[in-house]
């Protein structure tokens, strides 16, 4: 994969679909899920995996809270089947509100539970067995846990940002999620976090998936205005508010790439000379169907050149 596309969550199945086909016919390589409390993303990747043959589908990202290695495991095993080797599970910290509100569970030592959650994960996705007991969890596979079809081991990247979260992911995981992190933050602090601890501990150079929010638009100022209502959620959260100072930005709307195809061509290429392996992008669909199209056309072209 090189160039993909997030798609929304607010759509009825058969029309997550069509778009998802759109998105693939204008060359993109790959669809990207949400997890809410809505859909569940593996069942919709894998829907969608199987109904658009070649298209890489992900899940970015299931936070660890309220979740089970075990079930997890099951979960994305089972994409990778239906999709034939096309499913890539992404996990996330979570946040103390939403863990708080919606599962009554506390959102304690997040960093410590995403190390026990990788090490208990990696086993079952590998091997279809695990025997991991943490202060934090336990996993073990009294029957075995492999799915047949299951085949490459599905790869694990993190959304992860800070300082901790890269460590563990460089050692655990196998690449990051990173949203909201201009150029800046990942070449300056993110891309050299990551690597450094996977090069510690003997794994391969770590994948760096940044997700992007962006249009293709001539009417830049009102999509502009639109990007900070719909992305001012995240600054509530300290790790989305220091990612995006690290960046050189004020508001989470700075960092929406939004103008022209030439401006647009301009930031992914910034995107990966700052150390992007990947680059999806989110919101397309803030200046309607017709700017939709035309980011897609334009991303399409960029990820095969």
């Amino acid at each position: 994969m090189t160039i993909g596309v997030a798609l929304s969550l607010h759509h009825p199945i058969d029309t997550t679909v069509r778009l998802a086909r759109e998105a693939h016919a204008a060359g993109l390589r790959s669809a990207w899920f949400g997890q809410t409390f809505s859909y569940d993303s593996p069942a919709l990747a894998a829907i969608v995996g199987r109904e658009v043959p070649g298209l890489h589908v992900g899940t970015a990202a299931i936070p660890v809270f309220g979740r089970h290695p075990l079930l997890v495991a099951a979960q994305a095993q089972t994409a990778q089947a239906a999709t034939g080797g096309r499913y890539h599970l992404g996990l996330a910290l979570g946040t103390k509100h939403l863990t708080e509100t919606g599962f009554g569970i506390p959102h304690e030592r997040p960093v410590a539970r995403l190390r026990e959650f990788l090490t208990a994960l990696r086993p079952v996705l590998e091997t279809g067995s695990v025997d991991f007991h943490g202060e934090l969890l336990t996993a073990a596979t009294p029957l075995p846990a492999a799915v047949p079809g299951a085949e490459p081991p599905v790869p694990i990247l993190v959304a992860a940002m800070g300082p901790q979260a890269l460590r563990v992911s460089g050692a655990l995981a196998d690449g990051i999620l990173p949203l909201l992190a201009g150029p800046r933050a990942l070449a300056e602090h993110i891309v050299p976090a990551v690597t450094a601890a996977a090069e510690a501990a003997g794994r391969p150079a770590p994948r760096i998936v940044a997700l992007v929010p962006g249009v293709v638009t001539a009417d830049v100022e009102a999509v502009r205005r639109t990007a900070t209502d719909a992305l001012s959620f995240y600054e509530q959260f300290p790790s989305y508010r220091r990612v995006i100072e690290q960046s050189g930005a004020t508001r989470a709307a700075d960092l929406a790439v939004v103008g022209d195809e030439e401006t647009v061509a301009a930031e992914v290429r910034r995107y990966r000379d700052a150390g992007a392996t990947e680059v999806v992008f989110t919101s397309t669909d803030l200046g309607g169907e017709a700017d939709q199209r035309r980011t897609w056309k334009l991303l399409g072209e960029l990820a095969d050149g």
